[in-house]
């Protein structure tokens, strides 16, 4: 039997490991940023009824452009947006990619500013493009100032910006997304993923797209409306973007069932936001109890908390697996990073964790 390194694969791609968070059977699961609440029952019905509709012509390629959905999310983001200016793909990973794929490649690089969200440099390096990784300040945050001049030493042909930002929770001000674009020969793209947990919605790229045509925001339906399974990310950008976009996907790449599911989905976009606000104050509540015991967690406008403070992270994620309660260690010393839960979930982490601040 051969093995991966008798594979002729990429030399760039020897001793990499794939992507992934443990998938663990335990009742309280909080460390991949999933939303925890289950889609509704009258959403789910809803969605399935959609489904079978579009079943009997499962004989023939779906929409190739997928307009009807492209206009579903345009009602959705609303700020004057058309179909025209929206791009969707296998989750926000895969829309991604299609970015790097239209405008990088070998030759070019991809600068973002970390810790951010890991998949990014696989992201760069699976289009053989240069990953160049700018440090953020202490607190995590970004300044215009700081974008500019990473942006005038690097010179980058790609921009990534995370907001709220992965794996910290650190929003960005549209200061800050203005003096990138002003800055930047190439492309900004502004991975709002978390956007419809933070505090003032009203803060979102969205706003300035009119200005900048190589502007691009990112958006997924897995965390607000609870389709991590289904797998459905979405943008907005000018639509000479989109038509660079269409040279690089695949073939009819979202599915007849796909399309249905989000179609009917965003028909509910009221009731999943309704969870969304529920999840806000799990996580604000996250941010409050865990700073009154004496932790150090991170403001947050996203799903989770990035806690600071702890002594030994390893073995503070074993003392929680051993109560059933899963979390992410993300490699930042002294951190862990948290999923906001139900009230029930977040009542059995705060209690685990205060256990184990008193021993």
């Amino acid at each position: 039997m051969t093995s991966l390194d008798d594979l002729p694969i990429r030399d760039d791609l020897r001793g990499l490991t794939p992507y992934g968070a443990p998938q663990l059977e335990v009742p309280v699961r909080l460390n991949v940023n999933e939303n925890a609440y289950r889609v509704p029952e009258a959403v789910a019905l809803d969605i399935v009824q959609e489904i079978a509709r579009a079943l009997p012509e499962a004989n023939r390629y779906p929409d190739r452009d997928f307009d009807t959905l492209r206009g579903a999310f345009a009602d959705y983001l609303g700020h004057g947006l058309e179909p025209a200016q929206i791009w969707a793909g296998n989750g926000s990973n895969e829309v991604l990619q299609h970015v790097l794929q239209a405008f990088g490649g070998p030759g070019r690089s991809l600068l973002s500013f970390t810790p951010t969200y890991s998949m990014y440099p696989l992201l760069a390096q699976g289009v053989g493009m240069e990953w160049v990784p700018v440090p953020r300040a202490a607190d995590f945050t970004l300044t215009p100032e700081a974008v500019r001049a990473a942006i005038a030493e690097h010179d980058p042909d790609v921009v990534f910006l995370c907001s709220p930002n992965n794996p910290t929770g650190t929003a960005i001000g549209l200061d800050v997304v203005e003096a990138a674009a002003e800055a930047a020969r190439g492309i900004v793209l502004v991975d709002e993923a978390y956007a419809e947990f933070a505090h003032d919605r009203s803060q979102t790229a969205l706003t300035l797209l009119e200005r900048f045509p190589r502007l691009l925001v990112s958006r997924t339906m897995s965390k607000a409306f609870a389709f991590a399974g289904i797998r459905v990310g979405y943008l907005a950008a000018d639509p000479a973007v989109i038509d660079a976009l269409r040279l690089v996907r695949l073939p009819y790449h979202l599915s007849a069932i796909t399309q249905a599911a989000a179609i009917a989905a965003l028909r509910h976009s009221d009731e999943m936001l309704a969870r969304v606000d529920a999840l806000r104050e799990q996580r604000d509540r996250i941010v409050d109890e865990l700073a009154a015991l004496g932790l150090q967690p991170h403001p947050s406008d996203a799903n989770f908390v990035l806690v600071g403070g702890i002594a030994d992270p390893a073995r503070t994620f074993r003392s929680l697996l051993d109560r059933g309660i899963l979390v992410r260690d993300v490699g930042l010393p002294g951190t862990l990073r948290i999923t906001a839960g139900t009230p029930g979930e977040t009542t059995a982490l705060l209690a685990a964790m205060a256990e184990l601040l008193a021993e």
